[in-house]
């Protein structure tokens, strides 16, 4: 879907406020934006932009709703390779090296040009500017950022003799929990399973939890070399395959990743690992009272961050590059990023976002709101290499291999990391 905005750069109040730079400018900017998520995301963006439009007049911005992560990258590289490229878009921050290595985006550095654009560059969390910066220099900022997090049905928990305030903190926790949520008809079907991880859609994300928990990273900050077949990435996939296969705490075979949340609402699951951007939704529609927590750590708690920075585009004119900035420094100030983290329930990216008058009074209301927050701590940058598409791809086909038992985990991990090696080693 399509939809032309009018926007503008113009010397404004809330810039001012800001202490932000400003150029009074007309140029017209092309917007890709990925609305395939979940929660609020295409409406909630839509009226950040009137805001900004309101305020402002003389840039035209055409803001293409491109679909999903995937579909806007793309959308985005065909685009530039025609001569056509967008001036600013919303990308997955693991699509980086990729951006770089086709020479598609400029560095924000570029554009710093006072100590008020330095402070704003310099005040996002660290564990989202992992994903976003390389060689020393800023290629993305975090805007629809996320972790995944433990979803639980306190109900169930109330029902099985658990404590509902008290959710699993371990892998072995899980498991012994699990078993007592499992529910069983009288013919001895499950009716419903104590946990789901999906592992389609996004199956190396919920895993890199795992690994990341078991004290093992999937890749180094270069993005050219990957570590899959290291002994304690094994060893998390082996306990990811044998809570269906040993302890049945879940569903057998691949999970869908987009059909957790309604196996949640409806009860066909007791706990589910999902990202934080489903946050909004759940409460939403969750008919029960639920808890969020931190993923249950093994050796660490530990989860990779997620979601989408802003880039800029470098087939654009000073000018567009100039009028996108300053558009990307207004909608991450942190106001407006508490108004997003809010309407979506992604994760606010700076730490100032969570001192607002609105953020905390959120918090306050709702306090799982904070989970996601609190477990950056223990974060790290979510896999991402040159060739990212492909070397994710060989993961997540290994991944499906052990799950779904026609390879062991060893050897579906070996065969991983010999593909990824055989793309990587010319980056190296």
């Amino acid at each position: 879907m399509k939809l032309p905005m009018t926007l503008s750069t113009g010397l404004s109040t809330a810039a001012l406020l800001l202490g932000m730079s400003s150029h009074a400018l007309a140029v017209d900017l092309e917007f890709y934006f990925p609305v395939a998520v979940g929660g609020k995301a295409a409406d909630t963006i839509q009226a950040l932009t009137d805001e900004y439009l309101a305020a402002n007049e003389g840039v035209n911005i055409d803001a293409v709703y491109a679909g999903s992560y995937g579909d806007t990258v793309t959308k985005a590289l065909t685009a530039s390779r025609g001569g056509k490229p967008p001036q600013l878009s919303v990308i997955l921050s693991v699509d980086m090296f990729t951006l770089i290595d086709e020479d598609v985006i400029i560095p924000f550095d570029e554009l710093v040009d006072s100590e008020e654009d330095q402070a704003w560059l310099d005040s996002f969390y660290p564990a989202f500017m992992a994903n976003s910066q390389t060689g020393g220099k800023t290629y993305g900022i975090p805007f629809q950022r996320s972790t995944p997090v433990l979803y639980w049905n306190k109900e169930a928990f109330a029902e099985a003799g658990l404590d509902p305030e008290t959710p699993p903190t371990s892998w072995e926790e899980t498991i012994e929990m699990g078993k007592k949520l499992v529910q069983r008809d009288g013919n001895g079907n499950v009716t419903r399973w104590g946990v789901r991880i999906p592992s389609s859609g996004f199956p190396y994300w919920l895993f890199q939890g795992l690994t990341t928990q078991n004290g093992a990273t999937l890749a180094n900050a270069e993005g050219n070399q990957t570590n899959f077949d290291d002994p304690k990435v094994v060893e998390a996939l082996e306990y990811l395959v044998e809570l269906s296969t040993e302890h049945g705490v879940m569903a057998p075979g691949i999970v869908e990743w987009g059909a957790t949340p309604k196996a949640f609402f409806e009860e066909q699951t007791a706990m589910m690992w999902t990202s934080t951007g489903n946050l909004t939704n759940v409460r939403e529609n969750a008919p029960f009272d639920f808890g969020v927590g931190l993923l249950p750590g093994n050796e660490s708690f530990g989860a990779p961050t997620g979601g989408g920075n802003f880039y800029i585009f470098r087939e654009s004119s000073d000018e567009q590059k100039q009028a996108a900035f300053d558009f990307v420094q207004w909608i991450t100030s942190p106001d407006q990023a508490a108004k997003w983290s809010i309407a979506t329930g992604y994760v606010a990216p700076s730490p100032a976002a969570w001192e607002t008058v609105d953020m905390q009074a959120y918090a306050a209301d709702f306090p799982p709101a904070l989970i996601a927050r609190d477990q950056l701590e223990y974060a790290v940058a979510e896999l991402s290499t040159y060739e990212n598409q492909r070397v994710t791809g060989i993961l997540n086909d290994a991944l499906a291999a052990a799950i779904t038992g026609s390879k062991a985990p060893a050897e579906a991990l070996a065969e991983a990391q010999s593909k990824a090696d055989a793309i990587l080693k010319t980056y190296r």
